[in-house]
């Protein structure tokens, strides 16, 4: 088991998983209600959506994964002057301080979400989103925002050697970011985790599906 990053998952669906596709339909009704509460516009995922091209060779490992990219992420923003290092051998990132303090701020949109279900929608608010009156409406418990997710991506891409050009990553540096991942040296699960979201971060905002964690 581990956590896959995907976009047009209806569109998907429908051709593949009629009884998947009502789920979701239903699914994202519920976060409809939630928005609405919030004064912000609904969310229309696409039924049909054109080929989609994902750069990231990797868009599936293990749920651990995502919190080697959490703690880089944590320590940056708590100390803009640490240089990213590999989790240590035998070391759990989920429960280093510094990311669990970051988190209970509830400020960041990679930080502040379920592990392993959930959307990041092509929506622009601020907050990450979470439903007061009933905690069944948001799947995973915490909504977040395409548009946040990709600009903490952007932040922190230098950290990680990653060059950007005005935000944009070129084909050629996608490539490279594959090839850190396949030696599997140095920050090489940080890398994947990345450019698994910042695809998936950018897909969904050109074409206003959601990111789904499943």
């Amino acid at each position: 088991m581990g956590l896959a990053v995907e976009t047009g998952m209806l569109a998907d669906l429908i051709a593949n998983d009629p009884e998947g596709a009502e789920w979701t339909r239903e699914s994202l009704a519920r976060v409809n209600e939630v928005l609405a509460e919030n004064n912000l516009p609904q969310h229309n995922e696409p039924e049909h959506l054109p080929r989609m091209h994902n750069r990231a060779a990797t868009l599936s490992y293990p749920y651990s994964f995502l919190h080697h990219l959490r703690r880089v992420f944590a320590r940056v923003t708590n100390d803009p002057d640490w240089m990213p290092t590999p989790t240590p051998d035998g070391d759990d990132p989920a429960e280093d301080p510094i990311l669990d303090e970051e988190m209970c701020m509830m400020s960041s949109h990679l930080l502040c979400h379920s592990d392993a279900e959930g959307f990041y929608l092509p929506i622009d608010f601020n907050d990450v989103m979470i439903d007061d009156k009933d905690q069944d409406r948001i799947p995973g418990g915490l909504l977040g925002s395409s548009y946040r997710l990709l600009e903490e991506l952007v932040r922190i891409a230098p950290k990680l050697g990653i060059a950007l050009d005005d935000g944009q990553l070129s084909d050629a540096e996608a490539d490279k970011i594959n090839k850190d991942s396949e030696s599997e040296e140095g920050l090489w699960i940080e890398k994947t985790v990345w450019i698994s979201l910042f695809e998936a971060a950018r897909l969904s905002i050109e074409h206003k599906t959601a990111v789904c964690f499943a």
